[in-house]
């Protein structure tokens, strides 16, 4: 972290100089969310480069914000929070529900790649609301230029959910077709389910009792879509929005 301070007298403008390169606060986000392991952390946060992030998480090692704690015996590694970056929890927190009530849904969500918001999907399937068997639900989405426009959820009693590109050897459950915005909407509560299929962004076909509770089990975040006043999809959607905060 090399770049010129900005010299003010001001404790606000030197956090700003500790956790503004890039990737930073996505990594305490990855770390906040549960994951610990190099790979883990790198799938949470979606396209950052195995250099980048060993960078980066040496030098949040330096600044007392992640403690790396190597296993002698396995040679594993993990890499949690220090008590620094978890009294950071309320201000990303803060960040977070300004970003909900004052920057525009189809901003927040337009640069949302679909590999991450898949890999995020895993939290959002209410396992306990799907029958007590395999489930498996094939997502197609409409957007252009995907490398992966089909991706499958796969489900079973007593495993965590599972994401694939490929198509898991077994019969297909359910159909949904929809869109990044669409689905990423959904999963941080700027819109519903009930909301896209009315707008025709969203479309389910095969089983019936999985198409006629998918409010059940596809759960947007409670904490996010809690906030109050946040800024909903508008039902035209214009694509990839200029830069703009909500009024």
């Amino acid at each position: 972290m090399t770049k010129k301070p900005y010299g003010m007298i001001c404790p606000i403008t030197r956090v700003c100089e500790i956790l503004e390169p890039r990737w930073t606060i996505a990594i305490l986000v990855a770390l906040w969310a549960g994951a610990s392991k190099f790979n883990a952390i790198r799938r949470e946060i979606g396209s950052i480069s195995p250099a980048l992030l060993s960078k980066r998480l040496k030098e949040l090692e330096e600044l007392g914000l992640v403690e790396r704690i190597a296993d002698p015996a396995t040679g594993d590694v993990d890499y949690i929070r220090t008590d620094a970056a978890v009294a950071l929890e309320p201000a990303l927190y803060a960040l977070a529900d300004w970003s909900q009530r004052y920057i525009s849904a189809e901003l927040a969500l337009c640069s949302t790649s679909v590999s991450n918001l898949m890999w995020n999907m895993r939290k959002h399937v209410a396992t306990e609301e799907l029958p007590g068997r395999r489930v498996v639900i094939q997502l197609r989405f409409s957007d252009p230029g995907l490398d992966y426009d089909t991706w499958w959820l796969l489900m079973q009693p007593g495993a965590p959910v599972e994401v694939c590109t490929s198509i898991p050897g077994f019969d297909v459950d359910l159909y949904v077709e929809t869109s990044i915005v669409s689905l990423g909407g959904i999963v941080i509560g700027r819109t519903s389910v009930a909301r896209e299929f009315d707008l025709g962004e969203l479309f389910v076909s095969g089983d019936a009792r999985l198409a006629r509770t998918i409010d059940r089990w596809l759960i947007p975040s409670p904490r996010f879509a809690a906030v109050e006043g946040l800024d909903p999809l508008p039902e035209e959607r214009r694509g990839a929005p200029a830069f703009r905060v909500s009024a």
